[in-house]
């Protein structure tokens, strides 16, 4: 269904099969997926595309630790191995260059046990990967210095699994692509700020309302007080932001190393030998996009981790606030009690490896399309359950 064939008709002029609030990773990838099957789109976003918390550059893409299955790794795991594929078409559509490689990653093990749950993990691996990605113990890595072994006296987990993109060229490419499908409007300077849901409008921060057919609230932590609002859930109750601060440094170092992930620090090399280095996880800061001196602990863990960036100058610093469910798991698909009004946020930190398959599950809610499967554990009420447990519990 396209612009010109919608059945919501208010004031004269068709309203979009699908209104999107956020114009970050969530709602590019949920705009171009609905685009391309046929929906009549608006895009809406108070600032510039990509500025919130996928304005960053780690673009680390790494699975969840192989054991104890369940659907939240499933569904994670297939969106990484399919995510190479959706590059590729995303590329050749628009001439865009999205920095993707699967270089493998290495975790360090500090201790004899932790080096035999690893070793116990290689079965897990085996059966929920399949034979195409490897996990392995090893006693060294496969290129010298990388990390430093003093950093590792119990040998390293190499495993295959892992990628890295640009998240600039991903925003980019997703951009590129939907300025030129003919059924996509992207409004900018505008939030969604109010849903009436019954007369299936919602009101924007600018003083205008717009109709739909649906709408899907994929703006970061912005989306949570919105979904609880819709729902007649109390405020806060759904989840929140933790602020995260990283770094890049100029270290010339090569495109094909792998990833390395050591308590919390991120060591990723991009195509243009630039380093990301990250994480902070902070709940509670002042300043949501300052750095401080957090972010210089994590850099000189990083660089005694990798030696081989100890002295490359630091060309940015940045810091985000990444939407974290109260559920831990993304939160996807209806609001219970909302006819039309779908939820797609709560990625936190692995937001730019699903995104595109979380899109594919709303696409096929609303058009009767076969998609994947919403793992339970990601539905609204689910989380919504999860928030009454809490709040019980004092």
């Amino acid at each position: 269904m396209g612009v010109a064939d919608s059945g919501v008709v208010r004031g004269g002029q068709a309203a979009p099969d699908l209104l999107i609030a956020g114009a970050g990773v969530a709602g590019l990838w949920l705009t171009v997926k609905a685009a391309r099957a046929g929906l009549s789109v608006m895009l809406v976003e108070p600032g510039t595309p990509g500025c919130g918390a996928s304005g960053g550059f780690l673009g680390a893409l790494m699975p969840h630790s192989p054991e104890r299955w369940n659907g939240k790794k499933d569904f994670q795991f297939r969106a990484l191995v399919d995510l190479e594929d959706e590059i590729a078409r995303l590329e050749s559509d628009t001439g865009a260059y999205c920095g993707y490689r699967r270089v493998g990653r290495i975790l360090p093990l500090t201790s004899e046990r932790g080096r035999a749950e690893a070793i116990e993990r290689t079965a897990d691996a085996r059966a929920n990967w399949g034979p195409r990605f490897s996990y392995e113990v090893n006693h060294t890595p496969d290129r010298s210095g990388w990390p430093d072994m003093l950093r590792a006296p119990h040998g390293v987990v190499c495993e295959t699994l892992s990628a890295r993109l640009s998240p600039p060229g991903l925003i980019g490419a997703l951009l590129s692509r939907l300025a030129v499908m003919p059924n996509v409007e992207l409004r900018l300077g505008a939030a969604v700020v109010g849903i009436a849901h019954h007369a299936h409008e919602a009101r924007l921060s600018d003083g205008s309302s717009v109709s739909y057919g649906h709408v899907a609230l994929a703006n970061g932590v912005g989306a949570f007080a919105l979904v609880e609002r819709a729902a007649g859930l109390p405020a806060g109750s759904l989840g929140g932001g933790v602020k995260g601060q990283a770094a890049l440094l100029d270290a010339g170092a090569s495109p094909d190393l792998p990833l390395v992930y050591d308590d919390g620090v991120y060591v990723i090399v991009h195509e243009n030998g630039h380093v990301a280095i990250g994480s902070t996880s902070e709940r509670d800061f002042d300043d949501p996009s300052g750095t401080d001196d957090q972010l210089d602990e994590i850099v000189k863990r990083a660089r005694k981790l990798c030696p081989l960036i100890k002295h490359a100058p630091v060309l940015r610093r940045w810091a985000g606030v990444r939407p974290r469910a109260v559920g831990t798991d993304p939160m996807l698909g209806s609001v219970p009690g909302a006819p039309g009004v779908l939820a797609m946020t709560g990625g936190f930190k692995i937001s730019f490896g699903i995104a595109h398959r979380m899109a594919d599950c709303l696409v096929a809610a609303i058009t009767g399309m076969e998609g994947p499967e919403t793992p339970l554990s990601f539905a609204v009420d689910h989380h919504a359950a999860k928030a009454a447990r809490k709040a019980a519990a004092g």
